[in-house]
């Protein structure tokens, strides 16, 4: 990929264009990156002991699914929230978020190591000492977003 910046001391505001022969994963994963930029960091709203907490994504470890329910899980404790999960993954940044199964969305910089020893399945282990399992589904995508 080739990156031109070109200087117009007349410009009012910053403007991209993508030339490109066609729309590629690569091209796509620029285009939500920048249209993100201009959005207002997201907070989500937790509740735990009938408080109601606003959660920064940096402090959310994993967001899961459990009997019909929503729940964050964050080095503080856990938070029930009333969103779905996909309304979650919707709203958090797809380069620092990645769904692990059907029911679990763990944020990448929250992962202390992989195993990758069981056959179709990889093991993570969490800042916060939890262990999740990526689905089989899911593994070909985690190893695509981890470059493995």
């Amino acid at each position: 990929m080739k990156l031109n910046i070109n200087i117009d001391t007349g410009a009012k505001e910053p403007e991209i264009t993508i030339t490109t022969a066609r729309v590629t994963e690569d091209v796509s994963r620029v285009v939500d990156f920048v249209s993100r930029l201009d959005d207002a960091p997201t907070i989500i709203s937790g509740i735990r002991e009938d408080k109601v907490e606003l959660l920064a994504p940096e402090v959310i470890v994993r967001i899961y699914a459990e009997d019909s329910k929503v729940f964050v899980k964050t080095e503080k404790g856990t938070y029930q929230i009333r969103l779905r999960l996909y309304e979650v993954e919707e709203r958090l940044d797809n380069s620092k978020f990645v769904r692990i199964s059907n029911s679990e969305i763990v944020n990448l910089k929250k992962v202390k190591s992989l195993d990758l020893s069981f056959v179709g399945t990889v093991c993570m282990e969490l800042t916060n000492g939890e262990v999740s399992y990526v689905s089989r589904r899911y593994v070909s995508k985690i190893k695509r977003v981890l470059g493995l």
